[in-house]
């Protein structure tokens, strides 16, 4: 797949591995499998992967949603599944609100009103 990416630099000396990287055409999204390198460091929080992965490809925050971390007991080492949407509605359209809400919801960097 062109635009492929192999290392992504979270900072603080955590960093992604690309380990699947797959379009789905029907959906209109880009899916990542990601091996998390954290070693001596606490699993990172959702939104770093997040943002991340948004800057190193160029691409709206508001796109790319990290479905689920799982990390290996002791290891520093962690697996991720993320969705990169061709826009921003077709992602509003396909993730569940809870996941939009772990993510730090659509804009994650404005303030709230109220």
């Amino acid at each position: 797949m062109s635009g492929q990416i192999a290392r992504i630099d979270l900072g603080e000396g955590v960093w992604a591995e690309v380990i699947e990287d797959r379009y789905n055409p029907l959906i209109k999204r880009r899916e990542l499998k990601l091996r998390l390198h954290h070693e001596l460091k606490s699993t990172p929080m959702r939104i770093n992967v997040r943002l991340g992965i948004s800057e190193k490809l160029g691409v709206d925050i508001q796109r790319v949603y990290v479905r689920k971390i799982e990390t290996e007991y002791g290891i520093g080492v962690s697996i991720a599944e993320v969705h990169i949407y061709d826009s921003v509605e077709r992602a509003l359209a396909f993730e569940p609100k809870y996941v939009i809400d772990r993510n730090g919801g659509v804009n994650p960097f404005e303030e709230e009103e109220g």
